[in-house]
This record gives structure tokens, sequence and C-alpha cells, in this order.
């Protein structure tokens, strides 16, 4: 018998665990610049999005985007778009805040297509999810550091829209 079956056997029980819920805690409008064709690399074809400006806005937080930051996307043989963006964005109240948004986007052939060639596409045709990570030194927002997100995308006219989402 396994150690696992005989700990259970001795009286050891599994927890219920609940499902985290999700709560909505901000929507990016995020705009960006000129794409920075890099060519192949190890993982597929690499590019690099300027991150140039946008909003904040939401039942927790609101703001602006700050120049600066880049998604460092790539795109692999099998279509499917990592995301690797940073970037800073200041709050109402003058805080700034790291975000680090990491995910996936893809869909089917002719859907991912039209996304590179600007055409609008609604975000139920295609999959854009990421593991979001909020940082602040500021003393009313170092909360975020121990907040787990996630985020729901879309590609826009001028970039991009994240909602964020705090794993409860």
């Amino acid at each position: 018998m396994s150690t696992l079956g005989s700990a259970r056997k001795k009286g050891g029980s599994m927890l219920e665990l609940q499902a985290p819920e999700l709560q909505h805690f901000c929507t990016l409008e995020v705009e960006v610049g000129p794409v920075r064709p890099m060519g192949m690399g190890r993982l597929g074809q690499r590019r690099i999005i300027p991150i140039i400006g946008g909003t904040v806005s939401g039942p927790r937080l609101g703001g602006r985007i700050l120049p600066g930051g880049a998604d460092w996307m790539t795109t692999s043989h099998e279509g499917v778009a990592l995301m690797d963006a940073r970037y800073a964005f200041e709050t109402e109240d003058g805080a700034i805040i790291e975000m680090t948004d990491q995910g996936f986007r893809h869909g089917p052939e002719d859907v991912m297509r039209q996304l590179v060639a600007g055409e609008p596409v609604p975000p139920t045709e295609y999959y854009m999810r990421s593991s979001v990570r909020l940082e602040s030194g500021h003393p009313d927002y170092t909360y975020l550091n121990r907040m787990v997100f996630v985020g729901t995308g879309a590609k826009t006219p001028a970039g991009v829209q994240v909602s964020v989402y705090a794993v409860m």
C-alpha cells in the first residue's frame, strides 16, 4: 500500500477547499506604437510592441498608463502568441504601479491573420488570457504585492484591452 493511501486510512481526510472567486479589479486600455519585428528566435517569430500610453479604470484602480513599456511577443510555430508585457501606470493619487502581464493568444488561423492585419475581430473568436502581477512600493498600494491576478484581453484598433481580476 502506498504511503499516501496509508496516511488517509490512519485518520487523515482530504480537506474541502473552496474554488477561488474572481472579482473585477480594473480594466486597462493600452495604446501601442508601431510593431518592431525582430525576426525568428529560438522559440518563434519575435516582435517588440511598444506601450505608449492608455488608461486604467475600475472599481479598485484608476489612472494612466505611462509610456516606456513593451510587450516582447513570440509567436510559436503553432501560431500561439506568447505575450510578455511589462509596463507601469500612475494612479489618480500619484502612486506608480508596475504591471507584468504574461499569457497566450491563439485562435483559428484565419482569425489570427485578421487580428495581425488590424481588422476588427470579436474577442469571442480567439483566446487571450494571462497571469498578471501588480507591484508597488507606495504605502497605499503594497497590498497589491500579495495578491494573485488574472487577465482576459482583446486586441483593439489602438492596442489591447485587458480586464484584470483579483483571485479571491
